[in-house]
């Protein structure tokens, strides 16, 4: 009779594909999404539902929801709640596991790093918060508070509120606009109900991936995955598309914070494409080129001379499109626009020269080493593949090396001369205000 129950739960499921050791399965009653990757080489197992919903899926009005939702899922569900003397934390951090959550634009996710043992106590509880979510009146009002109070922090952090400007200066009608935070009067207002909506919208086994990474058995996981998860039902409704694009930017974009603070900072950025597109990974060099290290460019022109305190540039693409950016942190008593003015002087060098051989091969080997410690072990492996999952394509995890090693020098140029334009730029300044004494 077990075996019989054994063969029926692998049938349950359908296999996709296989790549750099990650195989992929869909259940085909439900559409839940799995990846498993095996490593044996510790008897630990690293365990991430990522749900395909975040800040980009929100509007004015209920403006953070997704974060406020990952605090409430924390609060108990349907068999793992007060009530039942079975306390989410409690359970996890009583079996010496590790857990936690983030919300960012296009995901949520949900994981927890623990001895291979507790695999399937561990997939019980997600699968019953997955759709059995208690989401009480009592908790909003107490994990609002939790979020004031990071907002808060927010608030008192010059380059983070710059940021916030930056990007809702950049956006004006993609949902890339709002903080993944969201709006404090949002966060203050949104009801329980409209939480709950949003909730009974997304949080679905067919708008979900389940990752496991560690010392596991593929049939093992496929067994639990259809003896836990199996049961949740998929949506009756089609899961909301997001369908708002943002209008081609025809000038630049200014804006100013000015506050209580200590150091000028500067922040200029540009649009980018979504993360899957195929100059993502030129993109990538551009930015280490530019201000990643003590050897990129910026470090050298700015922080060396003494202008800042630091520098850094990235792209960040995410599913729809983004911003690449650098940050420049400046020494009291410096001019902003005459840095500003050397910032924009690097960009036009790279645009007309291009890079030098030895900038290219040293960004490639840094994307590279830095990818490669990102994905060290479980909890690294599941943690990349999630932020994959998010753009739209859990391959690009295993592939990013090969993808980088492909990118040209002239590629490089190519890309500046395509994105680093005055036209879709946004640039902003926070000036430390004064304080009277």
């Amino acid at each position: 009779m077990a075996k019989a129950k054994k063969i029926n739960s692998l049938k349950a499921f359908k296999f996709v594909e296989e790549l750099a050791g990650v195989q992929e399965f869909a259940h085909k009653r439900n559409g839940l999404r799995i990846l498993i990757w095996r490593d044996k080489s510790a008897p630990v197992v690293a365990l991430n539902v990522t749900y395909l919903v975040g800040s980009r899926n929100e509007a004015g009005g209920y403006t953070g929801s997704t974060h406020l939702l990952e605090h409430l899922m924390f609060k108990g569900s349907k068999k793992f709640n007060k009530e039942t003397g079975k306390l989410i934390d409690k359970i996890v951090f009583g079996m010496g596991a590790k857990s936690n959550a983030s919300t960012w634009f296009d995901r949520t996710n949900y994981w927890e790093l623990f001895p291979k043992v507790r695999l399937s106590e561990l997939m019980a509880l997600e699968a019953d918060r997955m759709r059995g979510a208690i989401l009480d009146e009592s908790d909003r009002k107490s994990e609002m508070t939790v979020v004031r109070n990071e907002l808060e922090r927010y608030d008192n952090n010059p380059s983070e509120a710059l940021e916030i400007e930056v990007w809702a200066t950049a956006f004006r009608e993609h949902p890339y606009h709002h903080p993944t935070i969201g709006w404090r009067s949002d966060v203050e207002n949104v009801s329980i109900e409209r939480l709950r909506y949003f909730y009974n919208d997304f949080y679905w086994p067919n708008n979900a991936y389940l990752t496991v990474a560690g010392d596991v058995e593929i049939e093992e996981v496929l067994r639990l995955t259809d003896r836990y998860f199996g049961k949740v039902k998929r949506s009756t409704n089609a899961i909301p598309p997001m369908y708002t694009t943002e209008p081609v930017q025809e000038g630049p974009r200014r804006v100013t914070v000015s506050r209580a603070g200590e150091l000028p900072v500067l922040m200029v950025a540009h649009k980018v494409p979504q993360a899957l597109a195929g100059d993502t990974p030129a993109l990538e060099i551009l930015a280490g080129v530019l201000g990643k290290g003590k050897s990129s460019r910026l470090y050298r022109a700015l922080v060396d001379t003494g202008l800042a305190t630091s520098i850094t540039s990235r792209n960040m693409a995410f599913h729809d499109c983004g911003l690449f950016i650098t940050i420049v942190q400046i020494v009291p008593g410096k001019n902003i626009e005459e840095i500003e003015k050397l910032v924009l002087a690097e960009y036009q060098r790279i645009i007309e020269v291009g890079i030098t051989g030895e900038e290219l091969e040293r960004e490639k080997y840094n994307a590279t080493v830095e990818q490669a410690f990102a994905k060290d072990g479980p909890l690294g492996l599941v943690s990349i593949i999630n932020e994959a999952v998010a753009i739209g394509d859990w391959r690009i995890a295993m592939r990013y090396a090969d993808l980088i090693d492909k990118v040209k020098g002239e590629s490089v140029q190519f890309v500046a001369g395509k994105y680093l334009l005055a036209t879709a730029s946004t640039t902003g300044h926070f000036i430390p205000k004064q304080l009277k004494q």
